[in-house]
C-alpha cells in the first residue's frame, strides 16, 4: 500500500489541480474512535533502541546491548512508540520522546494535527498522541493533514457537490498511470491490471487534464463504467486496518492528509459520507458518495 501513496503524493498536485474558477483549498475534521495505529504519512517515527546514544560503555555492556537490540529487532511497535527490552528481557512497547526524533529538514515535514498544531514531522506527533493514550485529548487527536497548520475556508455547498467530480476523475487517472508505469514494480495485482487495462484501452476515456466542471459531470454521465472500479480501488486501499468493509478516519489518513492542503472541501465531502453518523464509512456510503448506482456496489471488485 505504501508504493501507491507515495506515488498518489507525485501525482496529487497536478491531477487534482482543477481550473482556477474550480480551485479549492481546505477543512477540517475531528472524529472519536478507537485507539488504533495511524497510517504512515511522512516521515516514519525512528525505532530508538536502548542505549543507543551511551557512548562510554565497556564490552560487557555492549555484549548485552546487541541482546537487547537483537530481541526488538523484529519487535513491532506502532507510530509513535519503541521497543525497549524489560528487566526480565522481554522486549515492550514503550512511548518515544518526541525530542529523539529527527529534526524536520524543512516546511514539507510538518504535519497539522487536530488539535490545530503544526509538529515538525509525522515522528514528532505521534510521540506527542503516545504520551497522551488514555485521555480524552489523546483520544480526540488525529493527524489531520500534511504541512503546517493553515486557515481553512469553509467548503460551501455548491462547492461540495463539485468535489466528486474531480476526484472520481483523479483516482481513473491515478490508477491508469500506475497501470502504464507498472513494470515489474508490483504497483497493482495481475486481477488489478486487467480490469485497468480495459479503462486504459477505451478509445472513449477522457484523458487526464485541467476539465472543466461541465465537461467532467458529461463524461461521468456518458462513461459511467469507467469510473465505478476506481472508485472500488481506492476503498479497498483505505480498508486496512483491519480489513472489515468499514474506513475510519484513520484509514482515511493517507487519503485525506495530503488532498486537504488543496481541496478545502476534503473534509466536509468525507464526513457527509458518513450518512448514518457512526465514525464509519461502508462501502455502501463510500460509493454513494461518488455517485455510484446501488446496484453497481460489488465487494468482488475490492480486490
Amino acid at each position: 500500500m505504501r508504493v501507491w501513496i507515495v506515488f498518489v503524493l507525485c501525482l496529487a498536485g497536478h491531477a487534482m489541480a482543477a481550473p482556477t474558477e474550480e480551485e479549492a483549498i481546505v477543512d477540517e475534521l475531528v472524529t472519536e474512535e478507537p485507539v488504533v495505529e495511524e497510517p504512515e504519512v511522512g516521515a516514519n517515527p525512528v525505532q530508538i533502541e536502548v542505549g543507543e546514544f551511551d557512548e562510554a560503555i565497556d564490552i560487557g555492556e555492549e555484549v548485552e546491548e546487541v541482546a537487547a537490540e537483537n530481541l526488538c529487532l523484529n519487535y513491532h511497535c506502532k507510530k509513535g512508540k519503541v521497543c525497549e527490552v524489560d528487566e526480565g528481557n522481554t522486549p515492550m512497547c514503550v512511548c518515544q520522546d518526541p525530542s529523539t526524533c529527527p529534526p524536520a529538514e524543512g516546511d514539507f515535514e510538518h504535519v497539522c494535527g487536530t488539535d490545530n498544531k503544526t509538529y515538525d514531522s509525522s515522528c514528532h506527533f505521534f510521540a506527542t498522541k503516545c504520551t497522551l493514550e488514555g485521555t480524552k485529548k489523546g483520544h480526540k487527536l488525529h493527524l489531520d493533514y500534511v504541512g503546517p497548520c493553515k486557515f481553512i475556508e469553509p467548503c460551501m455547498d455548491t462547492e461540495l457537490n463539485e468535489f466528486p467530480l474531480r476526484m472520481r476523475d483523479w483516482l481513473k487517472n491515478v490508477l491508469v498511470t500506475l497501470y502504464e508505469r507498472d513494470q515489474d514494480n508490483n504497483l497493482l495485482t495481475e486481477k488489478q491490471k486487467l480490469r485497468v487495462k480495459k479503462i486504459h484501452e477505451n478509445e472513449k476515456r477522457l484523458q487526464a487534464g485541467p476539465h472543466s466542471l461541465d465537461l467532467l459531470a458529461h463524461d461521468f454521465e456518458k462513461n459511467y463504467n469507467m469510473y465505478i472500479y476506481p472508485v472500488h480501488w481506492q476503498f479497498g486501499q483505505l480498508d486496512q486496518h483491519p480489513v472489515d468493509g468499514y474506513l475510519t478516519h484513520t484509514e482515511l489518513s493517507p487519503l485525506r492528509a495530503p488532498l486537504i492542503p488543496m481541496e478545502h472541501c476534503t473534509t466536509r465531502f468525507f464526513e457527509e459520507c458518513d450518512a448514518d453518523d457512526d465514525k464509519y464509512i461502508a462501502l455502501e456510503e463510500w460509493a454513494a458518495c461518488f455517485g455510484l448506482k446501488e446496484q453497481d456496489v460489488d465487494k468482488d471488485l475490492i480486490i
